[in-house]
Parts: structure tokens; sequence; C-alpha cells
């Protein structure tokens, strides 16, 4: 599995991990298809992996994988998006093609 993170994105997960977890701890992404961008995320800081997520290490963070979501972020950039209107993921997928609705930007909000 083969995925990277932009900058901002690591930034980002860096400073969640920071505020919310201790040793051992991870990021937990959960993605599914769904939404323009092809994907949709559930994302936080938990203490220890769910029984069958991969523990996969990118740019120094510990992520927990189920098994869709590993599929589904082989070669995929993930970048985050801070604008005035929207704050979020950004999923660059080589794989996806372009959607036919009206937003500009393959963005997964914050809840």
């Amino acid at each position: 599995m083969n995925f990277t993170l932009t900058p901002k994105a690591a930034r980002f997960i860096s400073r969640m991990m920071r505020f919310d977890g201790g040793p051992g701890a991870g990021f937990r992404l959960s993605v599914s298809p769904g939404g323009c961008s092809g994907l949709s995320a559930e994302f936080g800081v938990e203490a220890a992996p769910r029984e069958k997520d991969a523990v996969v290490e990118v740019d120094g963070i510990r992520f927990f994988l189920p098994a869709e979501s590993r599929l589904l972020l082989d070669q995929v950039t993930i970048d985050f998006a801070e604008t005035a209107t929207n704050t979020g993921f950004v999923f660059l997928d080589p794989k996806q093609k372009a959607c036919g609705c009206a937003t500009e930007s393959p963005l997964v909000q914050l809840a």
C-alpha cells in the first residue's frame, strides 16, 4: 500500500496527534467510496489499533487503517485545505475519473 501526505496534511495530523495522542497512539483513517472526490472519510486519534487494522507509518505518523482503507488509499495523495468556507482533507486519486457535480474540489469536511 502506497499513499502520500502533503506537508499541510502532515501538519494537521501531527497537531491532532500532539493534542489527543499519547504513547502508542495513532491516526485512524477509515476511508470508503463516496462523495465527489470518490472517497469519504472518518478519522481521529486512537490509543491503539482496532482488531484487523494495519499499522502503517508515513512521514513519521502512525496510521491505523482498516482493510478497505488500505485498498482505497493506494496511490492517493492526502492534502488538507483550509479556506474561509471549507476545511478538511482532500484526496487526490490519479485513478479517479472526474465527476459531473458542481463542486470544484474533492473536499472531505471536518465534522
